[in-house]
């Protein structure tokens, strides 16, 4: 399922970062990690949070994934409820205002089995359910997640889907000598524009867990 998996990052989402593309001064979801089944696979258990999510039918999921970024890149740009860009060191006081949303890392990415194509960009803990700026196109939805229990391999390098589907591979094998149980099919995340260089990169492979 996670094959075909990649996200054609426009170099303006993450403007901001250094030199050298790596993330720096975003927030993440914060999660504890309770076992480690390697040096590059953890299990983690993550912190309800709040995720912008798109969903995209496209014929080429590549150009989904694409669409579904852009939804969600105009989204925190401002394209919600007032259309009112509000700078980020103003706390965010009232839903009725439309704010400038900071962008966070992870970005989450999946494909369907029925070629849908979606994607979620995890809000600022400053925002609730309530709080969170209604988007103004309906392809945009806001989601509450519970706390999550999963397992994550981490690797660097350039995520091409031949890599992606290796590394699910190695996540899946793992899990089969371990306690736990996937009870979700995989999803990718990716922590840095696309000029970041290769070995600095932070990716992952991440299915959810039960023991």
């Amino acid at each position: 399922m996670i094959k075909a998996l990649s996200i054609c990052m426009m170099a303006v989402a993450l403007c901001g970062c250094s030199f050298f593309g790596v993330r720096s001064g975003y927030e993440q979801p914060r999660y504890d990690v309770v076992e480690r089944l390697s040096e590059s696979i953890e299990i983690r258990v993550y912190e309800p949070r709040l995720a912008a999510e798109a969903t995209v039918a496209s014929d080429d999921s590549k150009e989904g994934r694409s669409e579904a970024f852009r939804l969600l890149f105009r989204y925190i740009s401002g394209e919600n409820l007032a259309g009112t860009k509000i700078d980020m060191t103003t706390p965010v006081e009232s839903a009725k205002a439309s704010e400038q949303i900071a962008m966070t890392t992870p970005v989450e990415a999946a494909s369907t089995s029925d070629g849908r194509v979606y994607m979620r960009f995890f809000l600022p803990r400053t925002y609730s359910k309530e709080t969170a700026p209604k988007p103004l196109d309906t392809r945009v939805r806001i989601v509450s997640l519970t706390d999550q229990t999963v397992a994550a391999i981490r690797f660097s390098g350039i995520s091409s889907d031949e890599i992606l589907s290796a590394k699910t591979e190695d996540l899946v094998s793992a899990l089969d000598l371990s306690s736990w149980n996937p009870t979700s099919p995989p999803v990718a995340y990716f922590y840095d524009p696309p000029w970041t260089l290769p070995f600095l990169r932070r990716n992952e492979i991440v299915m959810a867990l039960s023991r």
